[in-house]
């Protein structure tokens, strides 16, 4: 796997101005989510940074796949705290990017779709995966992957539902993204099973789905977001949570 440099810098330049224990930066991975696995399991330290100019197996939630040719930012992130959980993580991430997209479009623009998208209008722009590895009850190691749509070309077959950030901000380089993304993302607290009063209020701030009606993961209309992270479904007789599941809309 060669390694390269991004926009004339070097990884290990990456590395110390983003204040991250180590970067890799790669022409071609097929997974910076994997790489960052095989690297916790040799003892990687927390905040390593895993870049890839493209990735040949990239892959979102349920095992599908994601698009991520030349022009994008394709990130993982090694985390070890001694405990977190997977969805309020996916959502603090999720909050992060949404801030890092608005402050270089200079203009609000992003939305958090649940679970795990960054929508411009209705198309997406970025999506987050948080992956853990536990050896019993004991967690090991988290891997938080986010991929973003920056400068590279989106399909016509994909036109009406996926956005490049380079459309709302069209002077934006890879590099001022994750000059934005990185030192955030490593200031996360990833400890904590609820999300705050303040972090409800931020997502419910840019909640792309709320009022919209549903067919899935249940019928009904979306009402929110519980501070556990579960999608709030408003089904008419009562008001139900679900953790899990894939959105379709109705």
């Amino acid at each position: 796997m060669a390694r390269i440099n991004l926009e004339g810098v070097s990884a290990a330049a990456l590395a110390k101005r983003w204040g991250a224990p180590q970067c890799g930066y790669f022409r071609q991975l097929p997974s910076a989510l994997d790489a960052v696995h095989d690297l916790a399991d040799q003892d990687a330290p927390s905040g390593t940074v895993v870049l890839a100019e493209e990735q040949t197996a990239g892959r979102g939630r349920d095992g599908r796949t994601w698009r991520s040719p030349p022009g994008g930012v394709w990130l993982a992130l090694l985390l070890r705290p001694a405990h977190a959980e997977l969805g309020v993580l996916s959502i603090r991430a999720g909050l992060v990017v949404a801030d890092v997209v608005d402050e270089l479009a200079r203009r609000p623009v992003a939305q958090l779709k649940w679970p795990n998208d960054v929508v411009i209008g209705a198309r997406k722009l970025a999506g987050i995966l948080c992956e853990g590895r536990w050896s019993g009850e004991t967690l090991q190691w988290l891997a938080l992957g986010i991929g973003i749509n920056v400068a590279n070309p989106i399909p016509p077959e994909l036109a009406d539902r996926a956005v490049a950030l380079t459309e709302v901000a069209p002077e934006v380089q890879r590099l001022h993204v994750l000059d934005a993304l990185v030192p955030a993302l490593l200031r996360l607290t990833p400890q904590g099973a609820r999300l705050s009063e303040s972090e409800v209020a931020a997502f419910a701030a840019r909640d792309w789905l709320r009022g919209r009606q549903l067919r899935g993961p249940l019928f009904g209309r979306a009402s929110g977001l519980r501070p556990d992270g579960a999608l709030l479904v408003d089904t008419g007789p009562a008001t139900a949570g679900v953790r899990e599941g894939h959105v379709e809309l109705a």
